[in-house]
């Protein structure tokens, strides 16, 4: 193909399915440009982009502040590796430990890096503050968790699809129901060695699971009786998309190790974070951990200006009156609905359940018209659809998309 022909969503889907590993199943859509709550595909057509990159676009497609911050550092300096100091990292670490509460931040790229990188801090916390003897210590996790894709993370994995033929699995990991007070405080009286618990305060992946009220508070005080770590993986949840700067904030939680990633960088560069306390993080010693690119200067900047946009702008308290006002209007339509059963969700990260089984492909079905019609949103768990806009959306934005929804699922009632 010529460089000056234009290239088609038929022909970019078929170079992705010719040279690129099939690790993924895109809706069928190919998109070329993004603004606030908007992107576009190949053919100019427009989208409310209800996915927002997996909640990294929380501050909108290429905002302003976020993408001058980039392409000014990018002009000047990009990578030093840590072998060096910067000049952008320190203040960097200055601002976002405050930001957050912290001592100090240990910074990386990825959200799946992130994890592993927690899990190693609270294993070694384990063995040389608490005592624990060496490759004994174990972390309690909770099922139908995603933290990711690496070779530890799916060892403690529900997903047979992520996990079947990549074993074996590293050992460690204690597996109990999520939203089961009552089972991490059995394992904390029966088990020896426990090092943390790792928990995401709403599972975005199993299908916007947000637990009882109370949970995170009363699972954090029993990690504090028994001496175990509480880990919150943020990932997905932090950055004001639930409603509040972080999800354990709705019940007041300060966790020990704290998560970060997506959209700490605004989706504009891979950025992730680790935060914890010194008398935690000061375990770390030189040589144990790193990465080339963590802490490069492009990201601190990035991070600094995406994490200015949340409060310049209250996207928190945006998400918290809109999100509200989301599920009001799905309850409204659901209340004479055969086809979908249930909204549940905080701030604006929400999912319907579609009254059909999990191998069934009505989710998807409602997706590819969703499409048509104007809305990117994707299934998960086969029969949820997750919907999470960008933060940025204002009401009459999210009013048309109500409408657009169920206009759509409309079509699909039995």
């Amino acid at each position: 193909m010529s460089v000056l022909e234009k290239l088609t969503s038929a022909d970019a889907i078929t170079l992705e399915d010719k040279y690129g590993a099939h690790n993924y199943h895109p809706l069928p859509v190919v998109l070329s440009k993004g603004k606030g709550v908007h992107v576009w595909d190949v053919e100019g057509k427009q989208y409310y982009d209800f996915l927002s990159a997996y909640s990294a676009v929380n501050q909108g497609h290429c905002h302003p502040k976020i993408v001058g911050a980039m392409m000014e550092q990018a002009q000047t300096l990009t990578l030093t590796s840590r072998a060096f100091y910067n000049d952008q990292l320190g203040p960097y670490e200055k601002y976002v430990t405050e930001y957050f509460g912290f001592d100090k931040v240990l910074p990386m790229n990825t959200g799946a890096e992130a994890v592993e990188t927690a899990i190693k801090i609270c294993r070694k916390w384990a063995y040389e503050k608490k005592g624990i003897e060496e490759h004994s210590a174990k972390i309690v996790v909770c099922e139908n968790n995603f933290h990711g894709r690496t070779t530890t993370i799916i060892s403690f994995s529900n997903d047979e699809d992520a996990r079947k033929n990549f074993g074996p699995y590293t050992p460690g990991f204690i597996k109990i129901p999520y939203n089961d007070v009552e089972a991490l405080e059995k394992v904390l009286k029966e088990e020896d060695n426990i090092a943390g618990f790792l928990v995401e305060p709403i599972q975005g992946e199993a299908g916007v699971f947000v637990p009882d009220e109370g949970y995170l508070a009363k699972t954090k005080a029993l990690c504090e009786e028994h001496g175990v770590l509480f880990i919150a993986d943020e990932v997905q949840t932090g950055i004001a998309r639930t409603g509040k700067l972080l999800a354990v904030n709705h019940e007041n939680v300060q966790p020990d190790i704290l998560i970060l990633g997506k959209a700490i960088s605004g989706g504009a560069y891979p950025v992730s974070a680790v935060l914890a306390n010194n008398h935690i993080m000061n375990v770390i010693k030189p040589g144990q951990h790193g990465s080339t690119f963590g802490g490069n200067p492009v990201a601190a900047v990035v991070a600094v200006a995406a994490l200015d946009v949340i409060k310049d702008e209250n996207l928190a308290e945006n998400a918290e009156t809109l999100g509200q006002l989301f599920r009001d209007k799905m309850n409204e339509y659901i209340s004479g609905s055969t086809i979908v059963t249930l909204v549940r969700g905080k701030g604006l990260l929400n999912a319907i359940v579609i009254n059909d089984t999990e191998d069934s492909s009505t989710a998807w079905d409602i997706c590819v018209k969703l499409k048509e019609n104007g809305l990117l949103a994707k299934p998960t768990h086969g029969n949820i659809i997750r919907f999470a806009p960008p933060l940025v959306m204002n009401k009459e934005q999210l009013l048309e998309c109500v409408s657009i929804i169920t206009n759509t699922i409309k079509a699909f009632e039995k």
